[in-house]
C-alpha cells in the first residue's frame, strides 16, 4: 500500500560540492514522474536543458554501493547500462520516509551533481499549483564552465581583472563587467516552471522514444 498516495514531497535540491551551498526548496506531488523532476529541478536553478541527465539512488561515486542501486533516466541510445524509464516512475515509488534521498546528474561532462533529499510529506492543498518553489540560495554556475571546480576558477578570474583571462571570460559570459555576475543572487520570484508534459514530447521527439 502507498501511505504517500495524493501527498506532496518537500526537497531540498544542493548541488553537490558546493561550498557555501548553493541550493534549492520545492514543492512536488508524489504522482510526479522522475522525468517531471528533472523538468522542476532544470527550471529552479536556471540550467539550460541541453544536456543529459539521470537519477541514482544513491552516490555513483560511492565505494559502497548496495545491491538496491537503480540508475533511472530516459532509454535514449547514449545512455549506457541498466537503465529505469523515467517516464514510468513516480517520486512516490522512491520517496517514502522524512530523510530519503536521490542523486540527479547534469551534463555528463560538466557532472553537475544535485542531491535531492525529502523533508517534508504535506497534503496536496486543491487548487496549488505544482511544483512550487519555496526557496533557495545562489546562483546557477554557467552552463559549459567545467562543472564545480571550473566554475570557482571562474569565480576567481572575474575578481581579478589583471588576471589574462578576465576578459575572455567575460567575452564568453556575454558581460561588460564582473559586477554583472553576482554568485551569490537568487531571485526565486524569476522562476518559471515549464509543462513537464510539452517538454517529454519535444525530448520523445529529439531521441525518437
Amino acid at each position: 500500500m502507498d501511505n504517500n498516495k495524493n501527498k506532496a514531497f518537500q526537497l531540498k535540491i544542493i548541488l553537490s560540492g558546493s561550498k557555501p551551498a548553493i541550493w534549492r526548496r520545492i514543492i512536488a506531488p508524489s504522482d510526479f514522474s522522475f522525468f517531471d523532476l528533472h523538468v522542476a529541478v532544470q527550471d529552479a536553478f536556471g540550467w539550460e536543458d541541453e544536456h543529459l541527465h539521470q537519477f541514482f539512488t544513491e552516490d555513483p561515486y560511492a565505494r559502497n554501493r548496495t545491491s538496491q542501486f537503480k540508475n533511472i533516466a530516459l532509454p535514449i541510445a547514449d545512455m549506457a547500462g541498466e537503465i529505469i524509464d523515467e517516464r514510468k516512475i513516480k517520486l512516490g515509488e522512491y520517496f517514502r520516509e522524512i530523510k530519503d534521498f536521490m542523486f540527479y546528474e547534469y551534463d555528463f561532462g560538466d557532472s553537475w551533481m544535485h542531491e535531492i533529499r525529502l523533508e517534508k510529506i504535506l497534503p496536496v492543498e486543491r487548487g496549488e499549483k505544482y511544483p512550487k518553489l519555496i526557496d533557495g540560495e545562489r546562483a546557477c554556475p554557467p552552463e559549459d564552465c567545467g562543472g564545480l571546480g571550473g566554475y570557482y576558477y571562474l569565480l576567481e578570474i572575474l575578481k581579478n581583472p589583471k588576471d589574462k583571462e578576465h576578459q575572455d571570460r567575460l567575452d564568453w559570459l556575454g558581460l561588460e563587467n564582473a559586477a554583472e555576475f553576482n554568485a551569490e543572487y537568487f531571485d526565486a520570484a524569476a522562476v518559471n516552471f515549464r509543462d513537464g508534459k510539452k517538454i517529454l514530447r519535444q525530448y520523445e521527439k529529439q531521441f525518437d522514444l
